[in-house]
């Protein structure tokens, strides 16, 4: 049962991560929001998603490029709501450049929030799930964490590395109870993929309709944009008892882009 657990959801002011919050508080679960935005913002989501479903809703606005900060909400998460039962590692940013034109501190900078930031997260909570002989760890990689895409060597190279963390953790923590996943979501239209049509259609050198057309959507056969609540129906899945045996995988949800 999903209910009365307790998660941290990073990069969840908007976007997935949001849309995953939702679903979590939904099912009856306590969330811990992480991300940047408007004070004013994230504290009418916190509000209203404790309000609409009766749960525990806290937030903790931890740089994911800094893992004393990181340190702090995970032992806050715990001080608050007693425990820290699940962890979704869905922080991203994105930079779409040449490599030879990529700026290295966005090289760095991208390697630390979508990739470092869940290996902190991880090692400062796994003992206690194995510990209680339960836990669940869900990593948010993406269709290119499966397969490469031009002029996004950071977030390819991130996205590969949370596919094989998931896969060593799933293997350290198999007989405790604990199980680590990677969702792999196609195109969802979220604040970081229209803030990367721009430099998409700079770098290829066309118009920004034709980036959703002939660039994002030509991916996906479905020629539809993944959903947040498709997402956050599947972690929730994923933080269920049917779920137990389900560990150590990749699990796209992208339209059938990685069918092709």
């Amino acid at each position: 049962m999903s209910k009365g657990r307790n998660a941290i959801i990073t990069g969840s002011t908007s976007g997935i991560g949001l849309g995953i919050a939702e679903s979590f508080a939904a099912a009856g679960m306590n969330v811990m929001l992480n991300g940047f935005g408007d004070a004013g913002e994230i504290e009418a989501t916190r509000a209203g998603l404790a309000d609409s479903h009766g749960v525990k809703v806290g937030y903790h606005g931890a740089d994911m490029t800094k893992p004393e900060e990181i340190a702090d909400m995970v032992a806050k998460t715990a001080a608050d709501f007693g425990q820290v039962d699940v962890v979704v590692n869905n922080a991203g940013i994105q930079n779409v450049a040449p490599i030879e034109e990529f700026p290295a501190e966005k090289w760095d900078a991208i390697i630390a929030i979508n990739l470092s930031s869940a290996f902190h997260t991880i090692r400062l909570t796994l003992a206690d799930m194995k510990a209680r002989e339960w836990g669940r760890i869900i990593n948010i990689a993406s269709a290119h964490g499966l397969v490469a895409s031009p002029y996004k060597s950071a977030y390819v190279a991130a996205k590969h590395g949370i596919l094989g963390l998931t896969k060593t953790i799933a293997l350290e923590a198999a007989e405790h109870g604990v199980t680590v996943n990677a969702i792999c979501p196609g195109y969802v239209l979220t604040p970081l993929v229209a803030a990367q049509i721009p430099d998409t259609a700079k770098a290829r050198g066309i118009t920004e309709d034709e980036v959703k057309r002939d660039v994002l959507l030509a991916a996906q056969p479905t020629k539809q944009f993944v959903t947040t609540e498709q997402l956050g129906g599947l972690a929730v899945f994923l933080c269920s008892d049917a779920a137990a045996s389900i560990t150590g995988t990749a699990l796209p949800v992208d339209g059938g882009w990685t069918a092709q």
